[in-house]
Formats: structure tokens, C-alpha cells, sequence
């Protein structure tokens, strides 16, 4: 195994050594997962390569669905990048449940682990090693024959006293707990708070949506959500620091009001907003900005849950931004739990699963902050250039943060990686659009849930709203919202994703004021590009 530097080998041998590894290779301990680790230079050592995750499907009819998923995506991932994998090792996650023990959680989870190992054979990726652990304990299914290891497993070492331990803290790699403590800061609130918030979103919604729905009033309601927002930053930013994720959130929750949260939350269902909010991703912004979408993402209580999906998203890119891309992925990815056809949340996730640059997005926001605000482009950013400027790469990454080599990234789909910049993430035309259509790169198929088929996605023509010619024309067009969601079209009897909508009464105040908002800023759109011939069609 190689750390980051390039000086730092450790050599792994044994089951135990690779349990104890698992943790340092994602940067946190997964808990409920299937993990494929790609393995490269089969004829000599091997050396670790990219890495996939996803969670186990509850219901054993899915596992096969996801086995293949997790299987292609890795491999196809790898092949990508010009380094097909020569082996894999799986590693199977999750802890007993009532009555249950650890090894009958191993016996449980037997036959998933046989068709991880079928669906890598059927790549030609054999799978040397396959584990299970679970409370505190490991098996191994690659064992030769009976009496190979013990039946009750072999206990995990302690956390921090291993070789890789020693070398990886070194190195500066941190495991940052669970999976569960890293989505905990995205989770709605379950506590009796939650209905004095739910009272509020119902309320903001009654005085907001009508005057989001009328084009007279829409930008004076977006002026006055960025204008809040930008205090409640600053707020954010001059709060007294505290150590510890929970103890930091629970300090944000608490200097927050009810009333300003559901204020945000419905603003930033406009897409236009949303993307001037997204803005706030480097230097002295990002941070306290993060913050304020990690709460306001905790506030999208009961039926407000889909509108989830724009704090989550902004969540998600400002992490990208600074330069954390586990928080970033996990974050896009519970935006797309939230609303699967949130098309900037879509693409994001693939980009930053991809391991492109985010600086590309980052050079379009600047520009457009600068179009819509000059007074904005001579601040510095924290690469030292003012805003506007191209070039300053790897603003607002965070220091304590290990990048991965291009062989190591974490893969989640098997999808080509689209080209995020300009041209890719716009999701409709621009008020005054090119004279000729243009067609936007392929958007990317958005991650499998567990248990579910690979879906074909229907790639729409869209106009490209940062286009150079259109700069050349008399009439200089006006900016155009990046990404953008679709309003879903679910009945009332149809399941949802984990994290997703919740079950009940679909028909209440939330799913209104977000469709509504949805369907105005369509008909707004529709109007101003019915002027033109050869616009393209909102996605």
C-alpha cells in the first residue's frame, strides 16, 4: 500500500492486515457497505488502486442488481483512467442486528459476498481475498477448506496500534469515524424541534411561493434570500470556534432561527439563486458558507425533505471546492437520494467521482459573479487573484486534506465522465441564446440505488449558457442558472429511495411550494426563449 508522498510503502500479507487497512483506504469506516478495492500488477506486487462503495441492499433479490453494478462501475472506472485492475479484494460491512451475532451476520451476508466474487470473474478481475466484518471481529470466505480459521472469527486490533496505523498518521492520513457521523450532518432534524420547523416552513411557504410564482416579484424574493443568506454567513463566520463535529453543529443550530431557515430553504429552490449562492466557495466564504448548507440542510424536515436537494448540492461543491471530496460525494450523493433527477447534483457527483479539477467550475462562477456584481470582481480570492481571474487553481482547498493519485480515487459508476465547465452544466438556454443551437456533452447516468437497475437516461439538447459567440452578438445575454432539477413525477403509491421523500401525506405544503416554484420557472423560461428559433430544451 502507498501513501501519499510516495515514500511510505507498507506491505500488506495477511486478512487481518487488509481488515485493518480498510479504514485508511476509504478515510473512514464503513458501516452497512459492500467495498471493492481494485488491485493492479498482478504478476508482481500488488499495489491499490481505485475504490467502490455502496450500501447493502436490505432485501437479498437486489444483491445481484448491485454486485454487478459495483463490479462494472470499478472496473470500468479503472479502465478509464488506462489501468484495468488484475484482482480485487471485497469487503463486506455491517453490524448484527437484534438476535443476531457476527457470525451470523458472515452466514447472513455469504451468498452476497459469492456473487461480488461471480460478477468480478465475469470481468476477468478474479477476487483474491473477500472479508467480513462485523462486530469487532473478521472472516475471511477465501478460506481452502474447514478448520482454516476459527468459526467465531478473529478479533480486529485495536484502532490506532497497527503498523499501517503508525504510517498513515505519518503520512497525515486521518480516518475520520463512521460513515453514519459523516452523513449525520445532513440528516433532518427527528427531534420535537422538527415540527416548530416544519410550522415555519408552512408558513414561509404561504408568504413566499405566491411571489415566487410572479415574475414582477421573483428577483426581489431572490435578492432578499441571498441578502439573509450572506448575514447568516457572516454570522456563521464570527461564531466562537468549537472542536468536534457534533459540538459545531449543535453551536450553527443554534444560531439559526426557525423563521430564517425556512426563509433560505424556499429561496433557494429557484434555481438562479441557487447558483449565485454557490458562488461562496473559496477563500474566506467557503467555510462558514458550508456550514450554513449543512444546517439548512438539517432543518428540510417532514414533507420538506426533496428540498433537501439545494443545500445538499451547495453542501456538496463547496467540499469539492475546498478540497474535501469524501464530504463532497457523500453530500451530492444525499441530494440525489433527495431528488434523483436533480440534474446539478448529478453532475457533480460524476465529476467529482472522476477526479476532475473543480477549478473549471469554479472559473465559470467567478466570471459570472463578476458579470452580475463588478464590484465583487476586484476582491481576492484565496489564491491571491481577484475574483474573475482565471487560473488560481486549488483555491480554498483545505490543507489537512490527502488527495488521492488518479489510480485511487473512489469510483461509483461505471458512466464516461462529463466535462464539467461551462458548457456541461448548464440546464437550460439563456434568455438570449445563441443564433445556433448547441448540444451539451452527455449527462452522466446518476448513481444506482441499492437494488435498482441501471435506468437509460435521455440525453435533452440544451443551449450553452456561457457560449464565447453569444459574447461577439449585439444584445449581450444574461446569465443562466447552472444544473437545475426536474420536479419529480412520482404517484402517491410509488417507493422512494432511502433518505428520499418521506412516506405519507404527499400532497402537504412541501411538495406544493417546490413543484410550484418549479412549474413558474419554467413557464418564465419558456416565455423568454419561445422569442428565438433554435433554443434549447430545459433539462
Amino acid at each position: 500500500m502507498g501513501l501519499p508522498g510516495g515514500e511510505h510503502q507498507v506491505t500488506l500479507r495477511t486478512p487481518a492486515e487488509l481488515a485493518d487497512a480498510l479504514p485508511y483506504l476509504l478515510g473512514y469506516r464503513p458501516d452497512d457497505s459492500i467495498v471493492l478495492v481494485a488491485l493492479h500488477d498482478r504478476e508482481r506486487r500488488g499495489r491499490f488502486g481505485g475504490r467502490a462503495r455502496l450500501g447493502i441492499p436490505a432485501h437479498a433479490e437486489d444483491w445481484p442488481a448491485a454486485s454487478d453494478q459495483l463490479a462494472q462501475g470499478l472496473v470500468k472506472g479503472s479502465e478509464r483512467r488506462g489501468t484495468r485492475p488484475g484482482s480485487m479484494v471485497a469487503y463486506l460491512c455491517q453490524e448484527p442486528g437484534r438476535g443476531e451475532s457476527g457470525r451470523d451476520v458472515m452466514e447472513r451476508l455469504r451468498p452476497l459476498a459469492q456473487l461480488l466474487r461471480t460478477a468480478c470473474g465475469r470481468l476477468d478481475v478474479p477476487v483474491i481475498e473477500a472479508l467480513c466484518i462485523s462486530d469487532g471481529r473478521f472472516w475471511t470466505y477465501t478460506c481452502p477448506g474447514q478448520g482454516c480459521c476459527p468459526p467465531e472469527g478473529t478479533a480486529m486490533g485495536l484502532p490506532g496500534t497497527s503498523v499501517l496505523a503508525a504510517a498513515a498518521t505519518y503520512a497525515g492520513l486521518q480516518v475520520r469515524g463512521s460513515l453514519k457521523d459523516l452523513t449525520a450532518r445532513f440528516h433532518p432534524w427527528e427531534s420535537t424541534a422538527a415540527l416548530g420547523q416544519e410550522v415555519a416552513l408552512d408558513t414561509a411557504s404561504i408568504a413566499l411561493v405566491p411571489r415566487i410564482l410572479m415574475d414582477d416579484s421573483r428577483a426581489e424574493v431572490a435578492e432578499e434570500t441571498l441578502a439573509m443568506a450572506r448575514r447568516i454567513r457572516d454570522r456563521f463566520a464570527a461564531a466562537f470556534p468549537v472542536s468536534g463535529t457534533r459540538p459545531s453543529d449543535l453551536r450553527d443550530d443554534g444560531l439559526l432561527e426557525n423563521d430564517e431557515a425556512a426563509t433560505l430553504i424556499l429561496g433557494l429552490q429557484d434555481r438562479t439563486t441557487r447558483d449565485r449562492a454557490a458562488q461562496w466557495m473559496e477563500g474566506d466564504e467557503a467555510a462558514p458558507a458550508l456550514r450554513l448548507w449543512r444546517a439548512l440542510a438539517r432543518r428540510c424536515v417532514g414533507p420538506y425533505r426533496e428540498h433537501a436537494a439545494a443545500p445538499l448540492t451547495l453542501a456538496g461543491w463547496v467540499a469539492w471546492s475546498m478540497g474535501d471530496e469524501l464530504e463532497a460525494r457523500e453530500a451530492l450523493a444525499m441530494a440525489l437520494g433527495a431528488d434523483p433527477e436533480y440534474l446539478f447534483a448529478r453532475l457533480l457527483h460524476q465529476a467529482c467521482n472522476e477526479g476532475l479539477d473543480p477549478e473549471s467550475v469554479r472559473r465559470c462562477l467567478r466570471a459570472e459573479r463578476a458579470d452580475s456584481d463588478p464590484n465583487e470582481a476586484g476582491r481576492p480570492n484565496e489564491a491571491g487573484r481577484p475574483n474573475g481571474m482565471e487560473g488560481s487553481t486549488g483555491a480554498g482547498r483545505s490543507g489537512d486534506t490527502e488527495q488521492p493519485t488518479d489510480s485511487e480515487r473512489p469510483v461509483d459508476s461505471g458512466t464516461p465522465p462529463p466535462v464539467v465547465g461551462p458548457t456541461s452544466l448548464g440546464s437550460h438556454a439563456p434568455a438570449d441564446p445563441p443564433t445556433r443551437p448547441t448540444t451539451s456533452p452527455a449527462t452522466p447516468t446518476p448513481p444506482v440505488r441499492p437494488g435498482a437497475s441501471p435506468s437509460t437516461t435521455t440525453t435533452p439538447t440544451m443551449g450553452t449558457p456561457f457560449s464565447t459567440p453569444a459574447a461577439s452578438r449585439r444584445r449581450r445575454p444574461r446569465s443562466a442558472p447552472i444544473g437545475g432539477s426536474r420536479p419529480s413525477r412520482r404517484g402517491p403509491g410509488t417507493s422512494y429511495p432511502q433518505g428520499g421523500r418521506p412516506t405519507g401525506d404527499v400532497s402537504r405544503g412541501g411538495d406544493r411550494s417546490r413543484r410550484a416554484v418549479d412549474r413558474a420557472d419554467g413557464r418564465r423560461r419558456g416565455r423568454e426563449n419561445s422569442e428565438w428559433r433554435g433554443t434549447g430544451e430545459d433539462a
